[in-house]
């Protein structure tokens, strides 16, 4: 997938105005339309650690790129930093796009750099990327919801602000409901630990996927009371996420369609 050298669009990033764009999983032919334009557009783009090579090949090659790199428990700049280069940029009169890994209001910080850039009156959008969890179950074939096991989904974060001892747990234990945990291998032990304590069957599957939409991908499962061990065992590194409740059962079988979808 190549940029293209002219993508006209009727609304056009301005001087001076910030895209808030939403990068995907990693898969490149997952960006939609627009976040592809305003790839293209940019004079500078701000990128976290997790918006992958892929995705970063199709930036205006002209762009000013710029990893801001988050990840849990490793940054770059400060979350306050970030905020204020997006503004210093916008206010040179630069077409800003800030380029973030799956949706940009989804565990990414969005609502507080578009805050920012409210207070300060600097124009800007938001473009949704696919989320880390759709891409990641689509991928893996791990339907979220299934009439037959899960009737509802969570999403929650792992990553523990400064200052908290504890995650709150309890209103995810029903059985009925899928929890996708982004964040969370540190915590992996820990989360397996406070479900179980919170009413949680230890036998209730996982499934750890690392690299979701790219070749590199990865899907490890295991039952819960097993799950620190398995991303121990397995050395599994960022990004990955964990999807916890029985639609997890569904993978062995569903993997084989897609695979045979991709075999051609």
């Amino acid at each position: 997938m190549n940029a293209p050298a002219s993508f006209p669009h009727p609304y056009p990033l301005r001087h001076g105005q910030v895209s808030l764009v939403g990068a995907g999983p990693g898969d490149p032919d997952l960006l939609t339309l627009k976040a592809l334009r305003r790839l293209s557009e940019a004079d500078v783009v701000l990128y976290d650690l997790l918006v992958s090579d892929a995705v970063l090949a199709l930036v205006n090659r002209r762009a000013e790129q710029i990893c801001v790199g988050k990840r849990a428990s490793r940054h770059t700049l400060p979350q306050q930093d970030i905020n204020q280069l997006i503004v210093d940029k916008a206010r040179q009169g630069l077409r800003v796009v800030r380029l973030k890994g799956g949706d940009p209001f989804l565990f990414g910080r969005g609502g507080e750099e578009l805050e920012t850039l409210a207070a300060a009156g600097i124009a800007c959008e938001v473009i949704p990327g696919i989320s880390a969890a759709m891409g990641a179950a689509a991928a893996a074939g791990i339907p979220l919801t299934h009439r037959d096991y899960a009737q509802g989904v969570s999403f929650v974060t792992g990553h523990r602000r400064e200052g908290q001892s504890a995650l709150a747990w309890t209103s995810h234990t029903g059985a009925e409901e899928t929890l996708v945990v982004y964040m969370g291998l540190g915590e992996a032990a820990n989360i397996a630990e406070q479900l179980q304590a919170a009413g949680r069957a230890a036998a209730t599957p996982v499934a750890i996927i690392e690299n979701a939409t790219t070749a590199q991908q990865r899907v490890l499962c295991c039952e819960l009371a097993g799950l620190g061990a398995c991303v121990q065992q397995h050395a599994v590194k960022p990004p990955a996420l964990l999807i916890i409740g029985e639609v997890v059962r569904l993978q062995t079988k569903l993997q084989a369609t897609l695979a045979q979808a991709l075999a051609g």
